[in-house]
């Protein structure tokens, strides 16, 4: 009977452990700062700055005078006028199209104009724009003049057209206009939806990092593992709860930064969208809200169980902090590539964790809900986080993992323990 108990769990002791992780986290600044400030102000502040520098940048770029040097004005006297009655355009002066493509080039320039003789003087233009798209000025330049010589060509056509006894839309052959049939909540959403999958796997990956290793690594640290595995309460219930405390703070960061980021998206880009007149609003669907917490807690629980993985072989924090570094960044490494528009969730990429959870994340914030795909998604996600949490009960399981005796990282551990050297039996206690 009693060794029953000790290989199984004993719920009450995990909420007993629980609760002693979950004060003891709340006492570390460390822990606090990290998993539960930084979703709330960080990301948000990092945002507002993101999109305040753009607007600044735009706004001083928008006040420059863009230096140009053109070449065969000679007999063009509309052109020339229309070039010297734009307040942000200086005429240069220039030997030869060369040297003011190697201005340009140099930064000397911000752009240049070859005219090329085409008809009589004041007939149709035949223009080539230079100009360097690795700087600023020179693109702003260029915007600058291909919105003047669109004007000079407007007035041209409407010029020769009355010459011919026609109206301007009767010379005009065909016209274009577009219109854009999304909302402003829909703009929204696929905004939010592009850029919050990427911090939410950050952020969820940072509430787990601290936490998993200060329940592993940290406890040694403080020299309390030792005293925590001697315990009456069975491995497998300590195991259990520090899992419990590690992916409830990865969980809880998630929440907090979709709820952070929900709340000032509006505010933040409205200095972006009001030059369009486009209402922003980033409310996410009420369908929407369930599978974004299920989607928390499915990634914070895979996250969890392969970060203590690795984090119990370390024996300081900052030990603990080199091992999962590499593996926070690979997490990440997906989530940046579904910031690009086009992907959708997928049987197979329903099968990838991490990238499955992103999905159906961004999915939900615009409103599709691919219900089919979501259910192997979260299949996939409930089998990857019982291979992860099984295999951190195997290495637990290890008496020189347990005592800190254990040589080398999870890979040498895995390859000596499954090489054939017996398991010892799970729950054992140290005495």
């Amino acid at each position: 009977m009693r060794a029953g108990r000790q290989a199984g769990v004993d719920w009450r002791s995990v909420g007993v452990l629980y609760a002693r992780e979950v004060r003891s986290a709340l006492r570390d600044r460390t822990i606090v700062v990290n998993g539960i400030l930084i979703p709330v102000v960080l990301y948000p502040l990092l945002l507002w700055v993101t999109f305040a520098g753009v607007t600044f940048v735009r706004g001083q770029t928008s006040d420059l005078t863009a230096r140009v040097a053109v070449f065969g004005l000679e007999g063009r006297p509309a052109l020339r006028k229309e070039l010297e009655a734009d307040p942000r355009v200086v005429l240069v002066p220039a030997s030869a199209p060369g040297a003011a493509a190697a201005d340009v080039k140099s930064g000397g320039l911000d752009a240049a104009l070859e005219i090329a003789p085409a008809g009589p003087a004041e007939g149709p233009l035949r223009v080539r724009l230079t100009w360097a798209g690795s700087k600023e000025r020179s693109a702003a330049a260029r915007e600058r003049l291909t919105a003047l010589l669109d004007r000079v060509r407007e007035r041209t056509l409407m010029r020769e057209a009355a010459a011919r006894g026609m109206d301007g839309p009767a010379f005009t052959l065909f016209t274009l206009k577009t219109r854009n049939v999304a909302t402003g909540r829909e703009m929204s959403r696929f905004l939010l939806g592009l850029l919050l999958p990427v911090l939410f796997v950050v952020m969820v990956s940072a509430g787990c990092f601290y936490t998993a290793i200060d329940a592993t690594a940290g406890e040694r640290e403080r020299s309390t593992w030792e005293t925590l595995m001697t315990t009456a309460a069975p491995r497998s219930s300590i195991v259990v709860a520090k899992y419990l405390y590690v992916t409830s703070f990865g969980f809880l960061a998630g929440v907090l930064n979709l709820g952070a980021m929900a709340v000032t998206m509006r505010p933040v880009t409205a200095p972006l969208a009001t030059p369009s007149g486009t209402g922003l609003d980033f409310s996410v669907p009420a369908a929407g809200v369930p599978v974004l917490l299920a989607g928390a807690l499915a990634l914070s629980a895979f996250l969890a169980a392969v970060m203590m993985l690795f984090a119990v072989f370390a024996k300081t924090f900052k030990e603990g902090q080199a091992m999962l570094t590499p593996f926070t960044l690979l997490a990440m490494l997906p989530a940046g590539f579904l910031a690009v528009p086009g992907i959708e969730l997928t049987f197979p990429l329903a099968l990838v964790p991490v990238v499955n959870v992103s999905l159906v994340v961004r999915e939900a914030i615009t409103g599709v809900f691919r219900w089919p795909e979501i259910a192997v998604a979260a299949a996939a996600s409930a089998l990857a986080i019982g291979a992860s949490l099984r295999l951190v009960v195997f290495v637990l399981g290890s008496e020189e993992v347990a005592t800190g005796a254990v040589t080398g990282g999870p890979v040498a551990f895995l390859g000596r323990r499954l090489g054939g050297r017996r398991r010892p039996a799970f729950g054992a206690r140290v005495q």
